[in-house]
């Protein structure tokens, strides 16, 4: 034990001393003092730890099956939970300890988010861990070392948020199991009317001289100086939504979390990240801009579940933006990172989509069309979540053709035949149905896409928007190469429409946006996407007439990331490397938000975490910098 302590108290000296490991380490130093503050999430895919600034601060707490159904007045949301993670220390006369020169890291390859800090007397370490090997739940970790005798409580009060009113209901129970005892914290709370239930609990592991239960939630540390104690804090949550007995499961995992013990939870935990991380990505020698790419994918690897079958919503686990709904932002942005570095994980992600076909049929059905026809915002069961306000959901349709090439990557890199034959071509063939009854023949033989919003979702309404008919054109061709693979004939009209799609170009030798585009400002990079990643339009020099008039085109202040990191690929793919970097430099340098780099979505916003963002930045780091 006085080992174990040992360790715990010097991890940050110990790590720091090592230059290999401070490569993977991300530091925020007197935390306390600074004026600006977006937090960074520990999470594992299946729930999220939102940090805060205040020591041993959790400002939220998500868990992707705790999901709120839409009603007459809203729509599919991602719910936040009750916190089982919140500790205080408290003196013996009640009042608050407070803490002083809080300094914090994370630790990308351990997936460990710790902070250092001092009490009156005390030195803490404070370590919190999304636990990859036990998805449900999270670990926090303590290291106390007393500078003079010291005598205090450390309390563990689950905090509900307003959302659940007086609905939540919380024990403090102690249990006979075999061989002892054990004391927990319970809290549970309905939503969806009721119809479901999330419960949450909690329990000390503490067992070392100067520590001594004194209920379920509250542990008292005694200390002489010069001593060091340690003590871990395990919470559990699980909802209705996965299991029918959401309140026995989560003391079921309570009680094995503690009998396994932190240090094996954290071998496990680790073990697993240090297989994630067989594959990486690197800038070469730029040690701060791999810093930040390690960082993207960290973010993006923390909020996938191998064998899960989910995909990742723009913000993850980080905060209920865009209620936790999933986008093409999915299989354009995040997935194709995915997919080169751990197609395990891609493979979770698509069959997402695989699991929402029969949902995607429906939708084809109800607007008239043949086929599959997938959400613009989709939610956990795979349908159309798009809040009635957001023209998005009626008429952003490309999304259906995302889906189906993003199927038919995954087949091209991993040559996984049966699955393309059982799960890949019926999603496939069904999105090319969508698109040959979707689109218009015109009087001179051409054929049309109306009524759209592309990429740019600034252009509503649009006739022939480039990315959307340049989506549904490859859309259309793999299906017949998909059809080829699995012996199945392909239909003559997905040629047809493919080949005599309309593809406008104005005067100036510049591919147009959509009929009528005239040079508004755009929201993000539409036409460029038929160069990367379409490959529709392949001659250099009209990409370089594209990219040098779009990039001009481009909402500086309110856009999203992606844009640039488009544009960064392209200028490098047609041999300008200056402006491929000053591109990716734009990229992500504007959304980086103190202290840590979290990844905001524009130049001016704070979001969380903006996996969309990150996905397109390693996409364009990868594409300059060739990896190993």
């Amino acid at each position: 034990m006085k080992k174990q302590i040992l360790t715990i108290l010097s991890a940050a000296a110990t790590l720091a001393a090592c230059a290999a490991d401070a490569d993977w380490k991300i530091e925020a130093a007197r935390v306390d003092t600074m004026t600006r503050y977006v937090g960074a999430t520990a999470a594992n895919g299946e729930i999220g730890i939102r940090l805060g600034r205040n020591p041993m601060e959790v400002e939220n707490v998500y868990c992707a099956s705790l999901v709120a159904d839409g009603s007459a007045i809203d729509v599919s949301r991602l719910l936040t939970s009750i916190n089982p993670f919140g500790l205080k220390f408290i003196s013996k006369d009640g009042s608050g300890l407070v803490a002083a020169e809080v300094d914090q890291t994370i630790d990308m390859r351990r997936a460990v988010h710790s902070s250092e800090m001092s009490y009156p007397g005390i030195k803490v370490t404070y370590e919190v861990r999304a636990l990859r090997s036990l998805p449900h739940a999270g670990m926090v970790r303590v290291g106390v070392s007393a500078d003079r005798p010291v005598d205090f409580f450390v309390v563990n009060r689950h905090e509900v948020p307003s959302a659940y009113g007086d609905n939540a209901k919380a024990d403090r129970r102690v249990i006979g199991v075999e061989g002892g005892k054990l004391s927990m914290n319970r809290s549970a709370a309905p939503f969806n009317g009721g119809k479901e239930t999330v419960v949450v609990m909690s329990a000390f592991a503490a067992d070392g001289s100067g520590l001594t239960p004194v209920s379920p939630d509250t542990l008292r540390v005694s200390l002489g100086k010069g001593q060091q104690v340690a003590f871990d804090l395990f919470g559990v949550i699980c909802t209705s939504s996965e299991y029918r007995d959401p309140w026995n499961e989560a003391e079921r995992q309570l009680i094995y979390a503690l009998r396994e013990g932190g240090d094996r939870l954290i071998g496990k935990h680790e073990g697993l990240w240090a297989d994630l991380w067989k594959n990486e990505v690197s800038a070469g020698g730029d040690e701060e801009l791999t810093r930040q790419a390690r960082f993207a994918l960290y973010n993006i690897y923390s909020n996938l579940l191998s064998g899960s079958r989910r995909s990742l919503a723009p913000l993850g686990l980080t905060g209920p933006g865009y209620f936790g709904h999933i986008f093409w932002d999915a299989e354009t942005w995040m997935y194709p990172v995915v997919l080169y570095l751990n197609p395990g994980l891609a493979k979770d992600m698509i069959n997402y989509r695989v699991d929402g076909l029969d949902a995607a049929r429906v939708r084809a059905r109800a607007h008239g069309y043949r086929g599959a026809m997938f959400p613009w915002e989709a939610d956990v069961r795979g349908e159309e979540s798009t809040p009635t306000f957001a023209l998005t959901g009626p008429l952003e349709h490309h999304i259906t053709a995302d889906v189906a090439n993003a199927a038919w990557d995954y087949f091209e890199a991993t040559s996984d035949t049966l699955w393309l034959r059982e799960e890949g071509y019926p999603l496939i063939k069904d999105c090319a149905d969508f698109w040959a009854s979707r689109a218009v023949r015109n009087l001179d033989g051409s054929y049309s896409i109306r009524n759209v919003v592309g990429a740019d979702e600034y252009a509503v309404s649009v006739d022939d928007n480039a990315f959307t008919n340049g989506a549904a054109r490859r859309n259309l061709r793999v299906a017949a190469l998909a059809a080829a693979v699995c012996g199945r004939p392909a239909d003559p009209m997905w040629k047809a429409v493919a080949d005599n799609l309309r593809f406008i170009t104005m005067d100036n030798g510049v591919t147009a946006e959509y009929d009528g585009y005239a040079g508004q400002m755009i929201k993000q990079a539409d036409v460029n996407l038929l160069a990367y990643p379409l490959d529709v339009i392949t001659d250099p020099r009209q990409i370089r007439r594209d990219l040098d008039y779009y990039s001009q085109r481009l909402d500086r202040k309110h856009g999203p990331a992606m844009a640039r990191s488009v544009l960064a690929v392209l200028y490098n793919r047609i041999g300008d490397r200056d402006e491929a970097m000053r591109q990716l430099e734009m990229s992500y340098r504007p959304h980086l938000r103190a202290p840590f780099g979290v990844f905001a979505e524009t130049p001016a916003n704070n979001n969380c975490y903006f996996l969309t963002g990150a996905g397109a930045f390693l996409q364009a780091l990868i594409e300059i910098f060739p990896q190993n």
